[in-house]
């Protein structure tokens, strides 16, 4: 199977903050990749903007650099690197002042697709906004990129979406969660759009729950200053796992369009009913005494009191007439045993066994979607064990991997980033968040962080590479149900 590669229209698209770790380490990778492809029109202008005093040579020193190291070696071709530089300006710009705006007005064409990729901290949006309509530099036609954290709760997420729409109109705000660019997440709504075969059983008649687990090997690393002011709910939960429950949950929209879907990922958030307290468990990763990683989130974050979470688990209940009375179990934590993103679709079991020796109940079928690594899907179903001695059943997975599925193409699925920048250039806001989005989730995210505040709860300490605290196993124990091995 070949993909089609459809070139966008020509553009040039500002990266401020060129010269930060997300640009050099996904977005100018993620472009040239696209480049190489074919996807990147010849004419098409990259603007780096950053802070630091350097010059487009440098500029174009650092982007090759960066592809380097994040490209894979089938697409560091040499001719095709140099003409992707030769695509590259940079202008040192000062966010804050006045310095480098004139410049960068002059390198703008007005003729082509204008963006503007805001990859710095939010506490900078205000500013940039200002001066792109203060300089002329911005149109009605303008789009502008933004990164999460989008506030960190609902008062300061309206305030941030004040600031924005004071210049620009919801259609040209990309709210950018690069979740929602993962080839497995889009065949998601494929999967149940596209097909007859799932969408009459995706309800509580025939899902008895639903697993989403985001999991990660790694501690907060040299973010402990950040995360300690987030902690897993916040830099998680109300943002990457919403917007996969909302995939999950979500009614067929009218129309593959940008507002039609979001219209109905929001009547899901809106949906979801207050969590309390003891269906939610937060812990905290500890060091493993002797041997590497020797030091807990407490060491990391450098603060022996911190009750910030590096892992939450909830029971989260949807109250509508497609999902009452089937739970989704989510979780997500730092440190635990292996690097994996999936979604688990338990089936509930027939109502009746005519098997005997089944003893009327065996392991349920299961849609297994997987996010990282390896992404793909896997249905597991019961079948006859093969050979003879009587009706033994067994488990066996209808298994789908998009590197086996569609060869050589699958094993080189664009990174989210790259998809999502290009539907940022095509006009295309379908997987963007919408700002209604955004304060809904803080809404619904708010009160289950002021009440374990209030009651001044501290999170569990659970041991760095297992599959997080014993707690969160009770969560589900106590359901009758069991969490899914975490493994990579």
């Amino acid at each position: 199977m070949v993909s089609r590669v459809i070139p966008v229209d020509v553009f040039d698209l500002v990266i401020i903050g060129a010269t930060g770790d997300l640009a050099t380490r996904k977005i100018l990778p993620g472009l040239y990749r696209r480049f190489f492809d074919g996807q990147m029109p010849a004419g098409a202008r990259i603007i780096g903007a950053a802070r630091a005093e350097i010059d487009t040579e440098g500029f174009r020193d650092l982007a090759r650099r960066a592809i380097m190291e994040h490209v894979g070696a089938a697409k560091r071709d040499a001719v095709s690197i140099d003409a992707f530089l030769e695509a590259l300006v940079y202008v040192p710009l000062d966010a804050t002042g006045e310095a480098g705006w004139d410049e960068l007005k002059a390198l703008i064409r007005p003729d082509v697709v204008n963006a503007f990729y805001f990859s710095v901290a939010p506490s900078l949006f205000g500013d940039l906004t200002e001066r792109l309509h203060s300089y002329g530099i911005a149109t009605p036609e303008t789009r502008i990129v933004v990164e999460k954290p989008f506030g960190r709760d609902l008062a300061s997420a309206k305030a941030l979406n004040a600031t924005l729409a004071a210049h620009f109109r919801e259609q040209q705000i990309y709210r950018i969660d690069h979740y929602l660019g993962k080839e497995t997440v889009q065949n998601l709504m494929a999967v149940r759009f596209a097909n007859i075969l799932f969408e009459p059983l995706w309800n509580s008649q025939y899902i008895d729950h639903v697993q989403i687990t985001v999991a990660e090997t790694v501690g907060v690393g040299g973010r402990g200053s950040y995360y300690d002011k987030a902690g897993a709910m916040r830099d998680m939960v109300q943002n990457h796992m919403m917007q996969l429950l909302c995939l999950i949950a979500m009614e067929p929209p009218y129309h593959f369009d940008p507002d039609a879907v979001r219209d109905e990922k929001l009547k899901v958030i809106r949906a979801l009913q207050p969590v309390p307290s003891s269906d939610i468990v937060r812990g905290q990763y500890l060091g493993t005494a002797g041997k590497e990683p020797k030091s807990g989130y407490l060491e990391d974050v450098e603060d022996p009191n911190s009750r910030t979470e590096s892992y939450v688990a909830l029971k989260v209940q949807v109250a509508n007439w497609r999902w009452q009375g089937t739970p989704f179990y989510l979780r997500t934590g730092k440190r635990l045993r292996a690097r994996t993103s999936e979604i688990a679709i338990a089936f509930k079991q027939p109502p009746h066994s005519i098997f005997d020796d089944a003893g009327g109940s065996w392991p349920e079928n299961m849609l297994v979607i997987r996010l990282q690594p390896n992404e793909g899907m896997n249905l597991k179903v019961m079948i006859k064990e093969p050979g003879p001695g009587g009706m033994r059943l067994v488990q066996v997975p209808l298994d789908m991997s998009f590197a086996e599925a569609l060869g050589e193409e699958g094993t080189d699925i664009p990174d989210a980033y790259e998809r999502l920048i290009m539907d940022v250039i095509r006009g295309n806001q379908t997987l963007f968040m919408r700002g209604d989005e955004v304060e809904a989730a803080w809404a619904w995210t708010d009160p289950i962080i002021a009440g374990w505040e209030a009651r001044g709860d501290r999170p569990q300490g659970y041991d760095s590479g297992s599959s997080g605290p014993d707690d969160a196993l009770m969560l589900m124990h106590r359901d009758g149900r069991r969490w899914r091995n975490i493994h990579g």
